[in-house]
């Protein structure tokens, strides 16, 4: 898949194509449908399968304080677009001088001028231009005239309700990770490198990998993803390369912790995963935990022996969810 950051680097003699514009925070159900719409489109019609969208939340520069956390970092989105068979990602800087363009602007240099577009397909309520000037509606007079159609995706509805990255968020506040999971068709995760902790765990016998940022073959590695509620959760962890006694891609069954872990004082809010009958030396390896089922929620103990007791009901209670569910993980690329 062709990644171009900015519209000045696709190639003048690009297309045509078949586009799809949207933030896609998540790549979620909905996402998902337009894109496999996309897909099929260009593959139909022989054309490019691009999906447009941006470098950050649009709010992050227009509204600051409104601006949510993402659900996943952009190279994340990247490695789905793939899998769903895109063929190449348009990645816009949004700017405030981005922002304050016509939505003519951006359909003459973008989809017509940059991607030569023949279908553009845009949720119903997509936005666009100066103070969202633009819409479905003016996307398809203007290609009328500029020789693409627009074809407006009705939303996806779980439940009665659409799915939308909002409701997501809302799920994951809450600790109703199997709920995300289910919008998003896959569950919810947080990717980080494996950092030193306290070593309590390893002291009370269930060995735990700490997720943080730090720099990795050289590499700024951020903690990317929407963490969910405090709470001990039924997971599983991706390493994204091989080591030992592990290796890429593969899921290993854990319990996951979430929270400042209240019978011990001072400690700071973590994500820490205790992988299952197994243990392995994590120490600088890059993770994606995914959370599949809420346990309990996180609560303070009155001494260790009460505290091991907890971990260990914990531990089989995930074990069972997980013997249930079965192997739910994603490959990391």
């Amino acid at each position: 898949m062709r990644v171009f950051t900015g519209a000045a680097q696709v190639p003048r003699d690009f297309g045509p194509s078949a586009v799809a514009v949207g933030k896609f925070d998540g790549v979620h159900l909905g996402h998902l449908a337009i894109i496999e719409r996309l897909v099929k489109h260009a593959r139909d019609k022989g054309l490019e399968s691009v999906v447009v969208t941006f470098d950050r939340n649009p709010l992050e520069v227009l509204a600051p304080e409104k601006c949510p956390i993402e659900l996943m970092p952009l190279d994340r989105r990247f490695e789905l677009f793939e899998l769903a068979g895109v063929a190449a990602v348009l990645v816009l800087p949004f700017t405030r001088e981005f922002a304050n363009e016509s939505p003519e602007t951006f359909i003459y240099e973008v989809l017509v001028g940059a991607l030569n577009a023949r279908i553009v397909l845009a949720g119903q309520d997509f936005r666009f231009g100066h103070r969202g000037a633009g819409n479905v509606d003016l996307l398809r007079v203007r290609g009328e005239a500029r020789g693409f159609s627009v074809e407006p995706v009705a939303p996806v509805l779980v439940n009665a309700q659409p799915v939308s990255s909002t409701r997501i968020r809302l799920a994951l506040a809450e600790g109703r990770v199997a709920e995300a999971g289910g919008l998003l068709g896959r569950p919810p995760e947080v990717t980080g490198l494996v950092v030193p902790g306290a070593r309590r765990g390893r002291l009370l016998g269930f060995p735990t990998a700490n997720l943080g940022a730090g720099i990795s073959e050289g590499h700024q590695i951020p903690v990317g993803g929407y963490i969910p509620a405090d709470g001990v959760y039924a997971g599983w962890v991706v390493p994204h390369a091989s080591g030992d006694g592990v290796q890429a891609g593969v899921p290993l069954p854990a319990a996951i912790s979430v929270g400042t872990n209240p019978t011990f004082e001072g400690v700071p809010r973590t994500v820490e995963a205790h992988i299952l009958d197994r243990t392995l030396d994590l120490y600088g390896m890059v993770l994606t935990v995914e959370f599949v089922s809420f346990v309990r929620p996180m609560l303070a103990f009155s001494g260790i022996d009460e505290l091991i007791q907890s971990i260990q009901g914990d531990v089989d209670i995930v074990r069972i969810v997980l013997g249930q569910v079965g192997v739910a993980g994603g490959q990391v690329g």
